[in-house]
């Protein structure tokens, strides 16, 4: 998971961790151990697969509402074991959860959209990088591709990625993604057509 979702996924693999210390019985240990392991592909695999809907957890979700659903998992476990004492532990993986998510709301304010399922870009244009820009209304980051039909591959390469068509804030293309079980986390990219064969993409994250 680690591997495949990219480095937050880490974080969802502490309850499966935990749980393997506090397993008393390995029948238990194996049922619990694998509805964690399914709950945790399911925090981390559709979002990466560029799914989207209100049943696609959002990457920030990864960090408070699937340790909250994972320790209710693992005290069903303790309970058929006879073992609420070791609760404890799950409890301080839920507030560990919740301070790590305050952590990343903090750091997410001031700081740049991650890749959101823009990039990396789609084979067949050349993608260009820019600095991106932090303003008043939040911070945005963007690229320019070039290349045979870069505005319609650009197009294709977002419709894979989850997002769909959106009304435009201005004359330009606008296409948004919408993620989360419990908090709605919508990102929208804005396509500004430069030439025939150029056009420069800028990404953020709707707060509105």
């Amino acid at each position: 998971m680690g591997v495949f979702a990219g480095e937050s996924s880490l974080f969802g693999i502490v309850p499966i961790l935990l749980w393997c210390l506090l397993a008393g019985y390995w029948r238990t240990g194996a049922v619990v151990g694998l509805i964690l392991l399914v709950l945790l592909v399911w925090f981390t695999v559709p979002r990466e697969l560029g799914w989207s809907g209100p049943w696609v957890p959002s990457s920030l979700e990864l960090f408070w509402l699937h340790p909250l659903l994972a320790s209710v998992v693992c005290l069903a476990g303790l309970a058929v074991e006879r073992r609420m004492l070791a609760g404890v532990w799950l409890l301080t993986m839920v507030l560990i959860g919740f301070v790590g998510t305050v952590l990343v709301l903090l750091w997410q304010h001031e700081a740049k959209p991650g890749d959101e399922g823009v990039v990396p870009g789609p084979a067949g244009v050349r993608i260009v990088e820019g600095a991106g820009r932090c303003g008043s209304g939040g911070c945005a980051r963007e690229l320019t591709a070039t290349g045979d039909r870069a505005i319609d591959v650009m197009r294709a390469h977002l419709t894979s990625r989850g997002f769909g068509a959106a009304p435009p804030l201005s004359r330009d293309e606008r296409m948004c993604r919408v993620t989360g079980l419990a908090v709605e986390h919508e990102v929208c990219a804005e396509l500004r057509v430069q030439a025939a064969n150029s056009v420069r993409v800028v990404w953020y994250v709707n707060r509105s």
